[in-house]
């Protein structure tokens, strides 16, 4: 089986990287220049993408997780910071304000609050442990919502 073979059984099952493409090749034993090679034809043809992947990634966790969340996720796969920065804002304009309000409405289900400006101690910390643990900025989230309300 030649690289270019055993790249297109991989990206025939889901997105990769060009990092992880990389890294599946030499694990494979495949050489430095037949990767490299490989990977080029496939991005010629573009059946790999690093910003189609950053775009897959940020589509399928917006609102289940913060940006710096999936930030983190897109770097684990070997994806640059710039890349992502320059994906998120030309998709953050669309997506973000559906996302927070279903969030907003998951969070008032979940924690039965009816009005942010009067949550008691108890339930504000498990709230802000639930943002914070999914990559939002919690106290910039709570005083959004909060103006919200008040307007």
């Amino acid at each position: 089986m030649t690289c270019i073979d055993y790249f297109y059984l991989l990206l025939a099952r889901r997105e990769y990287s060009t990092r992880e493409l990389e890294k599946k090749g030499k694990e494979k034993g495949f050489e430095e220049g037949e990767i490299v090679e490989a990977i080029n034809h496939l991005q010629e043809l573009g059946y790999q993408s690093d910003a189609r992947l950053v775009e897959s990634l940020i589509s399928s966790s917006q609102g289940k997780y913060g940006k710096s969340m999936i930030k983190r996720k897109c770097f684990e796969k070997g994806i640059s910071s710039d890349l992502f920065e320059e994906v998120w804002s030309a998709q953050e304009e669309n997506e973000e304000t559906d996302d927070l309000a279903d969030l907003k409405a998951k969070i008032m289900r979940k924690y039965h609050i009816t009005d942010f400006g009067n949550i008691d101690p108890k339930t504000k910390s498990k709230l802000v442990n639930y943002l914070q643990y999914r990559g939002f900025n919690a106290w910039q989230t709570l005083a959004q919502w909060q103006k919200e309300e008040d307007e």
